[in-house]
């Protein structure tokens, strides 16, 4: 009688997994905008370092060619000795980064 008792008891019942379908729903109701909101913050602290390290390039351009770059950046972006991976884009929409040309600030 008792390989009977053990046998019958191999699944887990309904109520069982009602709970814990319930408490990994909570859990992810709460980290899921957790990690959305870091997401976000993120790309904005990427796309800030992004614009001061071209202006930091932009103002050594400058300097060392007496001249600003185009307002497109593609002279710039052209020397490898500036942006040997190329010119950053803007995490937050995928554009490309231009001067302003009243401000000579990255937009």
């Amino acid at each position: 009688m008792n390989t009977k008792a053990i046998l019958r008891r191999r699944g887990f019942s309904l109520m069982e997994l009602l709970a814990v379908v319930t408490i990994l729903g909570i859990i992810a109701a709460i980290i899921v905008p957790r990690v959305a909101v870091s997401s976000d913050t993120a790309k904005t602290k990427v796309n800030l370092h992004s614009k001061a390290t071209i202006n930091s390039a932009v103002e050594r351009w400058y300097v060392e060619k007496g001249t600003w770059p185009a307002n497109n950046l593609s002279d710039i972006g052209a020397d490898l000795n500036y942006f040997p991976d190329g010119l950053p884009t803007n995490p937050t929409n995928g554009t490309a980064y231009t001067l302003m040309p009243q401000t000579v600030l990255v937009a």
